[in-house]
């Protein structure tokens, strides 16, 4: 086994694939993925700062109660009590909430992410579903298949709009000669 690894076949399988720090092949690198989303800004943002809000609440209360208990006078015990304290909590409080509202931002997007992947799944089993009920069990197109209304004297694919209501069609036989083609759906005669 050899560890050299030839150049051309690595370029090749490596063609396709973004570079890192490339979005999507734009050339453009760093925090520019997150330029055109908004929704994935807001997100990052409320997390970073409720991650930072947060514990420094905790450590804004812990300073305001060292500060009350080492000081003997009840006036100044206040000041540590409203600065520290109040404070503290007011930036807990704040930081917890964009704490909140990040984890809810990054649910709305992975939602909306799932209902885009689950409406391209069902269009692509649309489409799977209109393709298998156009054809027979041999392959043919049964929309294509010419055919006249009632005692008519012009020939119609069976998909076609002016006839698609009608019960009383009939497939087009070897002696079509005398058949006019519908000008909408211009069939062509199977021979």
């Amino acid at each position: 086994m050899t560890t050299a690894a030839n150049p051309s076949s690595r370029a090749a399988r490596t063609q396709g694939l973004p570079r890192a720090g490339d979005a999507g092949g734009s050339g453009r690198s760093g925090i520019a993925p997150l330029k055109d989303n908004h929704y994935a800004l807001l997100q990052v943002v409320l997390f970073w700062a409720g991650a930072i809000m947060l514990p420094l609440g905790i450590v804004v209360i812990i300073l305001g109660w060292y500060g009350a208990a080492n000081t003997p006078y009840q006036w100044d015990q206040m000041s540590y009590v409203v600065s520290g304290g109040m404070l503290g909590l007011g930036l807990t409080f704040v930081g917890g909430f964009l704490y909140f509202g990040a984890w809810l931002a990054r649910i709305a997007a992975d939602g909306r992410e799932s209902s885009k992947r689950l409406a391209d799944t069902l269009l692509v089993l649309a489409e799977v579903t209109a393709t298998s009920a156009r054809t027979d069990d041999h392959g043919h197109d049964v929309g294509a298949i010419p055919v006249v209304a009632g005692g008519g004297t012009t020939m119609h694919r069976r998909d076609c709009a002016l006839i698609a209501h009608r019960d009383d069609l009939t497939p087009v036989g070897e002696d079509n000669a005398h058949l006019a083609t519908c000008r909408v759906c211009r069939p062509t005669a199977r021979r």
